[in-house]
């Protein structure tokens, strides 16, 4: 009876830590980027953003505004198979989601967005 009072003792504990920790952390605005498609969307996303004349033209021509590519960096996947991101000075992300796809130069403080290609 006593290995049962002890663990009940430590689930209410930490169901209680949980939620204390859980209600600090929505007062912040924290984030976990651990993943390598969330470290390469992020470091894109915290870039000042400049669009080609080509992805300017696409993006009028199909009617995209940056309120969807901000959508699409957020949380589009990176495929990493048709990207270039060991490429020096600028490494470059094939950014894909379900109708477009962009085509982005990173560099040290810009983000390019080269090609809006829709699907």
């Amino acid at each position: 009876m006593q290995l049962l009072k002890r663990f009940g003792y430590y689930f209410i504990g930490l169901a209680l830590g949980s939620v204390a920790v859980l209600f600090f952390w929505k007062q912040k605005d924290v984030s976990f980027d651990y993943g390598m498609d969330a470290r390469t969307l992020k470091t894109i996303r915290i870039r000042k953003r400049i669009f080609s004349e080509e992805a300017k033209q696409n993006m009028l021509l199909h009617k995209i505004d940056t309120a969807q590519i901000s959508t699409i960096l957020k949380s589009g996947d990176v495929d990493f198979d048709k990207s270039k991101p060991r490429q020096k000075p600028c490494a470059e992300y094939l950014i894909t989601s379900k109708k477009v796809d962009l085509y982005v130069v990173r560099c040290d403080s810009t983000s390019t967005i080269k090609k809006v290609i829709v699907k």
